[in-house]
């Protein structure tokens, strides 16, 4: 005990790093007190008090810790930082802290989601809170180190080459690696060395025009990052509680959907909607070809000229090819044609909607239904 206090003294209090250490402990003690806190009321315990309902609104405590944070940070100016004042406020300061960041998914979502998947951002944040703090309290190097005159500019090196490392490790996915990288540097260099997540930026920026290097990830996603995903639900569950699973036709559910669907539907790049485009026409022009029945009952045959039975279609639609269009569209594989040549500029596809009352056209089979409902007007 007596060396504890030793170590305190002197790394901590002769160090002029105690309003931030208090700072740190607010921090990690308002977290765990709200986090047990809301897991009672979640649990419907009859010896906990519930939520701050005053006339039926409930507040949420983010508004005590906003109420903190003022508290804290004006009393810091108001007294000119000097002691034990600044002691005191850096505690409520780290206490409104702990609040707040607890609740920094309903901040970033502006809607209630504190129990949901999108709510483990509040947990993510709170951790790169108190490792920050925590980088802070210990000094220059995460280590422990203390620099010296002939060391200084070797150690200033490897905390910028450190910082890098690990906002390279944050864009290719690796959150908890670059997190964890503040404390240890060897750690984030290692995650900025290694290939990045399918689904981060750094996979969207460097990964497009490398179709090799981005199955290996996603390779690497399905067999490492799957194991450590589950073990981080776990700990999360165990940190800050199980989210409630949300039913499918829950309006939160489509909101979160709609959201990822939008997400996903612009990171798709062009050579990919080109092939789906191109695959898209195929399909119709097979279904086109299918269909070689006249709707009247009477297969279509050639003429003299190899194309009778186009030309008998003209003619009892009004035109010279099949379709009221030029001689080199005609037939059912007309419109496919246009549509490759649409999509091979491309240019959008455009549909024609039919006027009701007109029959089918010829080409499909009288037994294939339409692939649209007929509208009436």
């Amino acid at each position: 005990m007596t060396t504890l206090l030793d170590g305190y003294r002197e790394h901590i209090v002769d160090a002029h790093k105690q309003p931030l250490f208090l700072l740190l402990v607010g921090f990690i003690t308002s977290f765990v007190f709200i986090r047990f806190s809301v897991r009672m009321i979640r649990a419907q315990v009859r010896w906990w008090p519930g939520n701050v309902t005053p006339g039926g609104l409930h507040i949420h405590h983010m508004v005590f810790g906003l109420g903190f944070l003022l508290v804290g940070g004006i009393g810091v100016f108001a007294t000119y930082g000097g002691h034990p004042w600044i002691d005191l406020f850096g505690l409520l300061f780290g206490i409104g802290c702990g609040l707040v960041l607890d609740e920094f998914a309903l901040i970033l979502h502006l809607d209630d989601v504190y129990w949901s998947e999108q709510g483990r951002k509040s947990v993510d944040a709170v951790i790169f809170g108190i490792l920050f703090t925590g980088l802070l309290l210990v000094g220059y190097v995460p280590l422990g180190a203390e620099p010296t005159g002939e060391t200084r500019w070797g150690l200033v090196t490897v905390i910028s080459v450190n910082a890098l490392a690990m906002v390279v490790t944050l864009l290719k996915g690796k959150m908890w690696t670059g997190l964890l990288g503040i404390m240890v540097p060897g750690l984030s260099w290692v995650g900025a060395i290694r290939l990045a997540r399918p689904s981060s930026p750094w996979a969207r920026w460097r990964y497009a025009g490398r179709p090799r290097r981005r199955a290996r990830a996603l390779r690497r996603e399905r067999r490492l990052h799957r194991r450590a995903d589950i073990a981080r639900t776990w700990l999360f569950d165990l940190i800050a509680g199980a989210p409630d699973k949300v039913s499918a036709n829950h309006p939160a559910a489509h909101r979160v959907a709609e959201r990822m669907a939008a997400r996903a539907s612009a990171h798709l790049d062009a050579h990919t909607a080109r092939a789906l485009a191109r695959r898209s026409a195929r399909l119709a022009d097979r279904r086109s070809a299918v269909g070689g029945e006249h709707p009247s009952g009477s297969h279509r045959t050639s003429g003299a000229n190899g194309n009778g039975g186009a030309a008998g279609n003209g003619a009892a639609y009004g035109g010279s090819g099949g379709y009221g269009g030029p001689a080199d569209q005609t037939g059912p594989r007309g419109g496919s044609q246009r549509r490759r040549r649409t999509v091979r500029a491309g240019r959008g596809r455009t549909y024609a909607v039919r006027p009701t009352g007109q029959p089918l056209r010829p080409g499909r089979h009288r037994w294939l239904r339409p692939r649209t409902r007929r509208m009436s007007r």
